[in-house]
């Protein structure tokens, strides 16, 4: 008996084809974007609660200050606090993003908003009663270890609330509300101050992740957790290399996540370069130290309204550059200002340049990160941009006792820009491999898309996928898989025809299915974990991609089945095994 093809060949070869022709269009077309990301209400939830948090966090950051010296009245404790608190950022941060990846992100959000809103509470207690300045630091550490696993969680959650085309105006807007939160928070925190003790200051940053985790709770986009212990085999220091080596394994991550770490060496410079500047050239003392930071978080704001556009672009190699020029550049005019209005308006022009950077390496990990890694990339990124700017605060005085302030602002205004210059020819050759190896995949994956079985897959694992994927030719005769053999691999019929047959009784065969292509077989044994349950023969010559058993499993555990491809997956092993029924033993088990 022959059972007919799932779907005609030629509906689905037009589909195919509508799939790549918007895929290189969208390449080529940016789009708004934002107006999309608030119709969007598990975003308008993660978004707000990002906002509130963040203003809150840099309100606190001013009545930390205020507190440990009204206290102790020693720069010695005010330096501790500091380092109380990226210290523990640092070395977290790797941590962080593991759990992100063992637990369900939202769930995972909550909690920690909760805890911090807890430490906090006590923080603002501690400070009421006078308490020890030694417990206010233990409570501050732990205010920083709740964040370090958080925003690793909510850059990863990102891309399954808002899908692949939203990502960079997400992100942007992300940005803008991170530099919004650092004019507005130091300004909330000292207006607090103003109106009462510390203590104040500490108890409304509590109340604001009270506020987030309500907002977060709401949204109903869940991940999935991932067993990156594979079983209980693999401790944390070998969790935490794959995210080492998902970082390092991607050549566009790792460029546009290098600028963005050398934006934020930068920016750990201007954390003490600022002062000099301040105080010698401006005359404006510790005033004008907050107003340079605020132009900057200024001119990321004016700047995200344009980033969707900018990501959009398909060479990012002369934006990666023309971003650090904006960036450092004005630096160098800095000796030849004296007008505070000047010297604000070049940290605007400053603020739009690094936002470039950022948000072009955010959305790189975002889409070419396998998910399952996602958070532990982000917790690696974080760590090294943590560690750039402690390492940009730690040389700015040695440069400046070296050089002078002049001196100082030339070589940070100059060397970057000329580097990146210099570096253009391998910086192009790596942007142009990336694009060729968006153009070789894009025909996969506008494949894999039209497949049921991948209906709930986002774009990056579709991507990893495709480029995992190795074609081969098969010629007429030969057996593609035997049934009983072991499921190792599943298969993609690009082209041809194959016999989709089974063992009858008395030596005969019984055919159950034509395969034509585009069509995929091989699921049945993967999803089950058991031997083949039928023998797939080319009937003419094929052309399969070839893609590694646990790679189609991270694929298809990426989200949920859909009811149609359980239906479809029942419908197949039926067709040789009437009375099984799926188990879905390699997706983590349920129908979910």
């Amino acid at each position: 008996m022959t059972v007919p093809a799932v779907e005609p060949s030629a509906p689905r070869r037009r589909r195919v084809a509508r799939l790549v022709s918007r895929a290189s269009a969208s390449r080529r077309t940016p789009r708004a974007g934002y107006g999309a990301l608030f119709r969007n209400r598990d975003y308008r939830l993660l978004f707000s609660g990002l906002a509130i948090s963040m203003t809150g966090s840099w309100a606190y950051s001013v009545g930390l200050v205020v507190y440990v010296f009204d206290v102790t009245h020693s720069p010695g404790w005010v330096a501790a606090a500091a380092v109380s608190r990226f210290l523990t950022s640092l070395v977290a941060s790797p941590f962080g993003g593991l759990i992100a990846d063992r637990v369900e992100r939202v769930r995972l959000m909550v909690s920690l908003d909760v805890l911090s809103l807890a430490v906090q509470g006590l923080l603002a207690v501690v400070a009421a009663l006078d308490g020890p300045v030694l417990l206010a630091l233990v409570l501050v550490a732990l205010t920083a270890l709740a964040g370090r696993a958080y925003d690793p969680a909510a850059r990863a959650a990102t891309p399954a609330v808002v899908g692949e085309e939203l990502l960079a105006a997400a992100n942007s807007l992300q940005s803008a509300v991170e530099n919004l939160a650092l004019v507005l928070g130091p300004a909330l925190g000292a207006l607090l101050i103003l109106l009462g003790p510390p203590a104040v200051v500490f108890a409304v940053n509590a109340a604001t992740f009270g506020v987030s985790a309500l907002l977060v709770s709401r949204m109903v986009a869940r991940s999935r957790p991932a067993d990156i212990t594979e079983g209980g085999t693999v401790g944390p220091l070998k969790q935490m290399a794959a995210g080492f080596r998902a970082f390092a394994g991607s050549a566009t991550v790792v460029l546009l996540a290098s600028f963005s770490i050398l934006a934020s060496f930068v920016y750990g410079t201007d954390t003490v370069l600022f002062v000099f500047v301040s105080r010698d050239l401006l005359g404006t003392g510790a005033t004008g130290y907050g107003y340079l930071l605020a132009g900057c978080g200024v001119g990321g704001i004016v700047m995200a309204a344009f980033m969707n556009r900018v990501a959009a672009a398909p060479r990012l190699a002369p934006i990666i550059v023309t971003g650090m020029a904006v960036y450092c550049l004005p630096t160098a005019l800095m000796p030849l200002v004296h007008a505070p209005v000047v010297a604000t308006l070049l940290q605007v022009v400053r603020g739009a340049g690094t936002i470039i950077v950022d948000v072009l390496a955010i959305t790189a990990m975002q889409r070419f990160v396998p998910h399952d890694v996602l958070a532990r990339v982000f917790g690696v990124f974080f760590a090294l941009v943590l560690g750039a700017i402690s390492l940009g605060a730690l040389l700015m005085p040695i440069l400046l006792g070296t050089l002078g302030l002049d001196g100082t602002l030339l070589i940070m205004g100059l060397a970057i820009p000329i580097l990146s210059v210099l570096a253009y020819p391998w910086i192009a050759r790596l942007d142009a491999a990336a694009r060729s190896d968006l153009a070789r995949i894009e025909p996969r994956v506008a494949i894999l898309r039209t497949f049921e079985i991948f209906a709930g897959a986002p774009r990056g694992a579709l991507e990893a996928l495709a480029r995992g994927a190795v074609e081969e030719s098969v010629e007429p005769g030969s057996v593609m898989v035997a049934e009983g053999a072991e499921a190792d691999d599943f298969f993609i019929l690009t082209t041809g025809e194959a016999d989709v047959t089974t063992a009858a009784e008395m030596g005969a065969v019984r055919r159950l299915n034509i395969l034509t292509a585009p069509d995929y077989f091989g699921e049945i044994g993967l999803l089950e974990h058991r031997p083949r349950t039928a023998t797939v023969r080319a009937t003419a010559p094929c052309t399969v991609l070839r893609v590694r058993g646990g790679d189609f499993l991270s694929a298809v555990t990426a989200a949920p089945l859909t009811p149609g491809a359980l239906g479809l997956a029942q419908t197949r092993l039926e067709r040789s095994h009437p009375a099984a029924r799926l188990t879905l033993a390699g997706t983590g088990g349920g129908e979910g």
